[in-house]
């Protein structure tokens, strides 16, 4: 999912070999990304010792070599067309973005070749590109040298499968594009490549009124689906056994699945806070610590990228309030909370971050908060960042006050723009202070922006793009209206008993809208530009 988009683990995969670690994505959607040298030692602090990386970003590869972390370098949907209309394009790519890091000592061990590509909200857009494409990767990867160590995926949403029973056992591939990735699934079975699919039990969740609770996580009670003699209690097993079914069905029952992406935010929505994440990861962990695959496959743990390594501020809100806060830390690696990573670990925050100067944007205390231009002022430092996301109905932040909601929001606007005194000329009412206005509870934390030395450049893989604004939130200091909620799978449409098995599905695909916005990082040099020019229409 773009998404894009936190606590990732990895463990040997089904029908893979491998060492035993930590794993996660690592997306870099953010204004003042964590320097790659910092985020690969806070990876290697905490255990870490594969990653996946949504493109090929010469910041991070850099940073990983010779890290000891094995890495997956993904392709996103819109360099499909390149590389199917001329073999020399993936000839070039793999020279320049795996052979070049592999001299360099990057332990590239993945090419994912599109990202969530046969999504129902794309239709056909690229259905017919994503084998050809992943055939001439593969073919530039045997010409390099590199075929017997770099192995090809396709990234798949959960949306891929559906089930005629609303049972695991019923599980079979979407009939519009069955043909389709048949096809694919051949091509990386005859090679002894893996399947990726991405997993969201909190989207199922969110998307879902009727999808119950107890079944997202790992120790649920109150919850189960009965599937002849298999009885499942979480929806991580009901969509790896459904997925299964699928692959049996079409003689790949065997092939290996990597589980892509998976995770739980901790904003931005009522059930996106920190108690459920911690639930959520603890249970994966223990789940994970005990080797147990699911039903179909008990003796094989999937390979488990967690999505993702750190809050992204930069990420749209399109589809939810919660997108910027899938990390497991903070923006800038320090720890949201704490879980047991077995034998005693715990988690450990990133060293030597470096800040911004210790400033705030707040609303001055002269300011009236009924002022008229109170609204137009909430909606550009809305629209402009992420930060009125913890402001919002069911977020950490709903209970503060009025005052103290526009003063977050202006804030989040301030650091956005490197701390430009032009951020913090909101009409008047605002004013920069070097007193902390972070409430005493802990709850709600004012952030300074990372001093990263630089702006960060859009990486030369993939064409420059400004970050997507947050739609405009409602009349300061009224929180943000929650996102449409989207219709659910036709499989998720009852409550009843009978229609259990719509657990095993993770309508996530409203999450993935923004595929091609996380294949593409965000020019913060834009973003800057950007606000500051819309701060002109309230000076």
């Amino acid at each position: 999912m773009f998404h894009a988009g936190a606590l990732c683990l990895l463990y040997p995969g089904l029908g893979a070999k491998g060492v035993v670690g930590f794993a996660c994505n690592w997306g870099r959607v953010a204004t003042h990304p964590l320097p790659g040298d910092i985020a690969v030692r806070l990876m290697k602090d905490n255990g870490f010792d594969k990653v996946k990386l949504f493109n090929a970003d010469p910041e991070p590869l850099k940073a990983l070599a010779n890290s000891g972390i094995q890495v997956m370098v993904g392709i996103g949907n819109d360099y499909l067309e390149p590389l199917v209309k001329n073999n020399k394009v993936a000839d070039d790519w793999v020279a320049q973005n795996v052979s070049a890091y592999v001299k360099n000592g990057v332990d590239i061990r993945y090419v994912a070749v599109s990202n969530e590509a046969f999504l129902k909200d794309f239709k056909d857009r690229y259905i017919h590109s994503v084998l050809p494409a992943l055939k001439n990767i593969k073919a530039s990867l045997d010409k390099a040298g590199l075929g017997k160590k770099v192995q090809v995926t396709i990234p798949l949403n959960a949306d891929i499968y559906e089930t005629n029973s609303n049972l695991p056992s019923g599980g079979d591939f979407r009939a519009n594009v069955t043909d389709e990735v048949v096809e694919i699934l051949k091509f990386l079975n005859d090679n002894n490549a893996p399947i990726t699919i991405n997993i969201y039990p909190f989207l199922s969740l969110y998307y879902d009124s009727h999808f119950p609770k107890d079944y997202a996580f790992f120790n649920g009670t109150s919850t189960a689906l009965v599937d002849g003699d298999i009885t499942y209690t979480n929806a991580f097993d009901g969509n790896l056994d459904t997925l299964s079914t699928a692959l049996e069905k079409h003689g790949v029952g065997s092939m290996s699945i990597i589980v892509g992406e998976v995770g739980w935010p901790t904003d931005g929505e009522a059930n996106a806070n920190k108690a459920n994440a911690q639930r959520f990861y603890q249970g994966l962990i223990d789940r994970i610590n005990s080797k147990k695959g699911p039903p179909k496959r008990p003796n094989d743990m999937p390979d488990v990228y967690m999505f993702g390594l750190l809050d992204e501020n930069a990420k749209s809100v399109q589809p939810g309030n919660f997108e910027p806060h899938w990390g497991i830390f903070n923006y800038d690696g320090s720890i949201k909370y704490q879980v047991d990573l077995g034998n005693g670990k715990k988690l450990v925050a990133a060293k030597g971050v470096k800040y911004q100067k210790k400033q705030w944007c707040v609303l001055s205390p002269k300011a009236n908060i009924d002022d008229h231009k109170m609204e137009e002022n909430w909606k550009i430092a809305c629209g402009a960042s992420t930060g009125c996301t913890s402001v919002s109905n069911g977020s950490s932040c709903e209970g503060m006050d009025n005052r103290t909601r526009a003063s977050y929001a202006f804030n989040a606007f301030y650091q956005v723009t490197n701390q430009n005194k032009d951020g913090c000329k909101f009409n008047g009412l605002s004013i920069i202070t070097d007193q902390d206005p972070s409430p005493p509870n802990g709850a709600c934390k004012f952030d300074i922006a990372l001093d990263v030395g630089h702006l960060a450049p859009t990486p030369a893989s993939s064409p420059a793009e400004a970050p997507t604004p947050s739609p405009a939130s409602p009349p300061a200091p009224a929180p943000a209206t929650s996102p449409a909620q989207a219709p659910s799978p036709a499989i998720t449409t009852s409550p009843s008993r009978s229609s259990a098995g719509s657990r095993t599905t993770d309508p996530g695909h409203k999450r993935s809208q923004e595929d091609v916005a996380i294949t593409k990082q965000p020019n913060s040099i834009v973003m800057v530009v950007m606000v500051l020019s819309l701060m002109l229409i309230i000076l």
